[in-house]
């Protein structure tokens, strides 16, 4: 089926929104959905992730973007759309990096900067259904539930949780998210999104806007995301057929390895095959 915009959950079309100098302003607006009074963002420049070499094939989907308020207050957020197996084990592991990055040599005193790690997600992540939540804000807290860490915050965002109609969005976070979700459905801006930041949206996502070579990478990303969506979605619906019990070691060690398998009897690239299972190239090639 023909669309007149893009998927924005494809590498490709993530990047055109979020992730490109030309679109700065659109990050920006959304950020401020869900970022504090405190840490507004004002300004923000995009570190290469592709720079890390050690983990450059599994962050391809996430961006290091240092922002700074208009007081002048400095923090990092880390963006991230993606998916893949041990979800909250990878998002605990890649918040690291821009911990890492901050270390002096010398006399450093160990001062950080606040750290947002944001995931916008096509998929459930939460195993049990009835502890689904569309939104989680998490944070470092003590037994009695008070703030132990203000520096370090995760905030995640599992898209196919939010169900509102156009009728029932009652506020700017709400068009931000009903704009990802059904962007590649509609055929016309709706009256509820003609504002400008939603408009410069649209027209950088109007596929007939592409060059050639930006079409031919589309399509390719949109093949890669299909691929990878569809291998999952069959494993997962025949593991519960099969009975299978959520949860045991075991039992996930067995589902990624009969994933890996499906994606690589499909002639999946060895890259995805590595950021959705979390198995490295020498584990593949032993299937």
């Amino acid at each position: 089926m023909n669309t007149k915009y893009f998927n924005p959950y494809t590498d490709f079309g993530f990047k055109k929104l979020f992730g490109e100098e030309a679109s700065k302003d659109l990050l920006i607006d959304f950020l401020n959905q869900l970022l504090p009074a405190h840490h507004q963002v004002a300004t923000l420049e995009f570190k290469n992730a592709e720079k890390l070499n050690d983990t450059a094939k599994e962050r391809t989907a996430i961006f290091d973007i240092y922002c700074q308020t208009d007081e002048g207050h400095k923090f990092i957020v880390e963006m991230q759309k993606a998916k893949v197996n041990f979800f909250k084990d990878r998002s605990l592991f890649y918040s690291t990096f821009p911990i890492r990055e901050q270390a002096q040599k010398g006399g450093w005193d160990f001062k950080l900067l606040p750290i947002y790690f944001i995931a916008i997600l096509d998929f459930h992540y939460d195993e049990q259904e009835e502890m689904r939540k569309f939104r989680r804000d998490v944070s470092l807290k003590d037994q009695d539930g008070e703030l132990f860490y203000d520096k370090l915050h995760f905030k995640f965002l599992q898209m196919p949780l939010f169900n509102k109609q156009a009728n029932e969005l009652e506020s700017h976070f709400d068009k931000w998210v009903y704009f990802l979700k059904n962007l590649e459905t509609f055929d016309h801006i709706p009256s509820i999104l003609n504002e400008p930041i939603f408009n410069k949206g649209f027209e950088i996502a109007e596929i007939s806007h592409l060059k050639p070579d930006q079409y031919e990478s589309y399509q390719k990303s949109l093949l890669d995301y299909w691929e990878v969506k569809n291998v999952k979605d069959t494993a997962f619906n025949e593991g519960r057929a099969e009975g299978k019990i959520e949860g045991k070691v075991e039992g996930k060690i067995e589902r990624t390895l009969e994933l890996a398998t499906a994606l690589k009897d499909q002639k999946v690239a060895i890259d995805i095959i590595i950021v959705t299972t979390g198995l490295t190239q020498q584990e593949i090639d032993k299937l």
